[in-house]
């Protein structure tokens, strides 16, 4: 009879202590939300092609995260606290104790210092850099106004999030959502974002993507609505030839001037131009394949799962994120109409010689908005391609999104 009450106890407390006991306690159904949603992110990933290479690794993450009893990541460890120092006489008030992370930590804890302490967004620009060709933008340089345009987005949306009343640092992480660039947002937002705020860099991140990923979605409506049927038929001519000191000059000369005018957008721009020297030199062939394979599939699997586990349930289970989604799409939104606005003047200035739905693909979705200004140009016109002339603005708008994100950080100290 005692054997079989302590094999009752053992199974008892082994139920309790399950993951299954989990979903019954307080809060337990918005893990079983938030493990279904990465289900359908999973779905998009694979069955629809949706960003597949980090939407698949973020979905992960966010089924780790929300396995009670997992214990993969705690986000306890990263909330910021005051770290008195009586001798010294002084406050800290942003310390983390990565001493306990890697001590007590989970997992994910260890793979996420490498998003908090901002090592994973700058090599993705790496192998970014690497495997871009600044030809198109370097042969039409008025290309760098159209990027530049296109970044309107975030600084309305900036003023927008902030007439709201919300905190400087929420104001930048989710405006930085405009750029359409997830490892830019990510950046930022692990610069400001702490583990206390109502966001979390996985919430952006999410929003970032998802956006990303809609781009053919939600650009053409607005391409459409802004242009008329002769603006879209522009047919440009082709781009010159850009020379090969060009193109070595290009990466040195563009760290050096955004370097020195705005010193925290370095760590980006300064690993994108890095990358693409390394491309363009011609003399580091293992390097540049490192950079665009390895070093990037990796990078890529680390961010995106480490990004997924914030993702838990009652960070994106509040009104705060169903927040970031509107001001997100609202930022992107006006991101592109700001490109095509500014192409409409060049069509106005240039007499005609500038399609402006080139101007759309100011924002940092590299090559996706590119294709997108070609093919709804050749809606209007089959033997249209705009392809080349849309890339100036599309890798433009890469450099421009580091910038926006540095005059952020700058402004949100």
């Amino acid at each position: 009879m005692a054997i079989i009450q302590s094999f009752w106890n053992t199974l008892t407390q082994l139920a309790q202590e399950s993951g299954f006991a989990g979903f019954f306690a307080d809060g337990g159904w918005k893990n079983i939300i938030m493990i279904l949603i990465s289900f359908l992110f999973m779905y998009l990933a694979v069955g629809r092609g949706f960003e597949p290479l980090l939407l698949l690794p973020i979905s992960f993450g966010m089924l780790l995260t929300n396995l009670p009893g997992a214990e993969m990541y705690h986000p306890e460890f990263w909330e910021y606290y005051k770290d008195y120092k009586e001798d010294a006489g002084t406050v800290n008030d942003h310390y983390i104790d990565y001493q306990r992370i890697l001590e007590h930590g989970g997992l994910l804890d260890i793979l996420y210092m490498g998003v908090k302490l901002q090592l994973y967004p700058p090599l993705i620009f790496l192998g970014i850099g690497a495997m871009t060709d600044f030809g198109p933008l370097i042969a039409s340089p008025r290309s760098f106004l159209l990027g530049a345009a296109a970044q309107g987005g975030i600084f309305f949306t900036f003023v927008g999030a902030a007439i709201l009343n919300m905190s400087a640092a929420d104001c930048a992480s989710i405006a930085i959502i405009g750029g359409a660039d997830g490892p830019t947002s990510i950046y930022v937002s692990s610069r400001l974002l702490t583990g206390n705020s109502s966001n979390s860099v996985g919430t952006i991140a999410l929003a970032a993507y998802t956006y990303m990923a809609l781009v053919p979605i939600i650009q053409p409506p607005i391409m459409r609505a802004l242009t008329t049927k002769k603006e879209r038929s522009v047919v440009m001519g082709q781009l010159r030839p850009v020379s090969r000191l060009e193109k070595l000059i290009f990466p040195v000369l563009v760290t050096l001037i955004i370097a020195l005018m705005i010193p925290s957008a370095a760590p980006l721009v300064g690993m994108l131009m890095f990358g693409n020297l390394l491309k363009e030199s011609g003399c580091c062939d293992r390097l540049v394949k490192t950079a665009q394979n390895e070093l990037m599939n990796i990078i890529t699997i680390f961010l995106g799962v480490t990004v997924g586990a914030t993702t838990q349930a009652d960070k994106v289970i509040s009104l705060d994120f169903g927040k970031v989604m509107l001001l997100g799409v609202i930022a992107f939104s006006l991101g592109t109409a700001c490109g095509i606005l500014l192409g409409k003047l060049m069509y106005i200035l240039t007499k005609g010689k500038i399609n402006p739905l080139i101007g759309s693909a100011g924002v940092s979705a590299v090559p996706m908005a590119a294709r997108i200004s070609q093919k709804v140009g050749q809606e209007e016109v089959p033997t249209n391609y705009l392809l080349m002339h849309a890339m100036g603005p599309n890798v433009a708008g890469v450099i421009g999104s580091a910038v926006a994100a540095g005059v952020l950080l700058a402004i949100v100290k």
